[in-house]
């Protein structure tokens, strides 16, 4: 049977590699007679003192290299960076933003991934229902984690209605293997109203708390809906009585499980508070802020870097007109920043404009889903100032381009402004507002559109 070849894009300089007179095109055939599956293979068999490793050169030689490498990295890059296809998603979820999705979008954004390779490499989060027996060995062998986990509810029987998938409730069972073995996890609960709320959400909470301190934490977010769900699942909208009630749920769970454990476990994403009207929890509550890319305590880590970032700073008399774009989610909090800012350094008129999104939907109000021509419309012939502040979580990852295809240029053009793009922490922020040559053009790291 033909082996795996895993064919290599570069070889870094000064490696080992390069010392062994890898080029770009050979191909990786084993090492130590293993074949190589994927990019954690790779990892697990070259961090080792010594190996063999097989390689394949272009015009059909093998080269068997023996290699002294005292666990330091080869300097090898592969063509395809998870050495393996990507595992699509097997469920139809009742949730599932990308079935949300319009049609005539980039093709790549109605993937569904399920792949638990991801969720080490990229933080995704995974149901499960796409392993096997050998990739949960792999992950206890290999010591991989944390593993990110979409629980939903630990109901088997919901499991299966809500994920479309008769085997979703036996592999919750893959989580008490993992629990046994020690590997930490994280998980997430997509909040569907009158689906996963109230009482089976109370079950999930006690039922995946048995697993502290391997499971160091479980969020909660409340489904997105968007407006093409013509034929979907008849989702209902969280409303502000929703939020209250799950607010209170977790919080009382949180004073419990502190109490016991010594961490809060359970968190309400940052959405549920402004839904609800309530102020953030304070920082300690958020036990580190571990489960940020689910959308819980950004806000908070936020406003203390903002805090913090003008604290260190003496106010002057610069002067500058400017602006920012965002989701209507967090359109208040900037706004409230924006007002410290202006305390200290009075000559600064920031224009806050929180974008409503009709491209998806008036429900969907992050500033992540914002598309260029929802920005382009509702800003025309707006006050932008010298230049346009944009956070760096409306573009898709690595890239220039927002979900709808258009890129930062063309916002650039259709508005006749400068578009500055801002990473996410509160110093960057405020450099941002305050330094003219502030421009984070390249060399971001923009989140991909989830399934969630």
């Amino acid at each position: 049977m033909k082996k795996t070849e895993h064919i290599i894009k570069s070889v870094d300089k000064g490696s080992i590699a390069e010392e062994l007179e890898l080029e770009p095109g050979d191909c990786l055939i084993s090492i130590d007679g293993h074949e190589i599956e994927d990019i954690f293979d790779y990892e697990y068999y070259v961090n080792s003192e010594s190996l063999v490793m097989l390689i394949r050169k272009p015009d059909g030689e093998e080269w068997e290299l023996e290699i002294e490498n005292d666990y330091e990295d080869l300097g090898i890059t592969f063509e395809n960076g998870l050495m393996s296809d990507y595992r699509s998603c097997r469920n139809k979820c009742i949730f599932c933003f990308i079935d949300q999705m319009p049609p005539g979008m980039r093709e790549t954004l109605y993937f569904k991934d399920d792949d638990s390779r991801l969720s080490f490499l990229q933080g995704n989060y995974i149901t499960l229902t796409n392993m096997n027996d050998k990739d949960i060995d792999r992950i206890i062998r290999f010591k991989l984690s944390p593993i990110n986990i979409s629980v939903q509810t630990t109901n088997p029987q919901l499991r299966c209605k809500m994920l479309n998938n008769r085997f979703a409730g036996d592999a919750l069972k893959k989580i008490d293997r993992l629990y046994e073995a020690g590997t930490p996890m994280n998980g997430q609960v997509v909040l569907c109203k009158d689906v996963n709320d109230g009482a089976e959400l109370e079950r999930t909470i006690r039922d995946l708390s048995s697993y502290i301190p391997c499971m160091e934490s479980v969020s909660v977010v409340p489904v997105g809906i968007s407006k093409y769900r013509d034929g979907l699942f008849p989702m209902k909208p969280i409303e502000k009585e929703d939020a209250e009630r799950t607010i209170d749920l977790i919080e009382r769970w949180q004073k419990k499980l502190f109490a016991e454990h010594g961490i809060h476990f359970i968190h309400a994403s940052d959405e549920f508070y402004i839904l609800a009207g309530r102020e953030v929890p304070e920082e300690e509550r958020y036990d580190g802020y571990i489960q940020l890319e689910n959308g819980v305590g950004m806000i908070r880590l936020m406003t203390e870097e903002v805090r913090q970032a003008l604290e260190q700073m003496d106010g002057d008399d610069r002067r500058d007109e400017l602006s920012i774009a965002t989701g209507q989610l967090a359109g208040k909090y900037l706004t409230e920043y924006i007002e410290q800012i202006s305390a200290k350094f009075p000559g600064i008129k920031v224009h806050v404009y929180p974008i409503t999104n009709y491209f998806f939907g008036e429900s969907i109000t992050v500033a992540g889903l914002i598309t260029g021509q929802d920005l382009i419309a509702q800003l025309k012939g707006k006050k932008l100032g010298s230049r346009l502040l944009l956070p760096e979580c409306m573009f898709r990852s690595g890239e220039e381009v927002f979900l709808d295809d258009i890129t930062r240029d063309e916002v650039q053009n259709a508005l006749q402004v400068p578009v500055n793009i801002v990473k996410s922490s509160g110093q960057d922020f405020v450099e941002a507002i305050l330094c003219p040559e502030y421009s984070h053009k390249s060399g971001y790291e923009g989140y991909e559109l989830k399934e969630i």
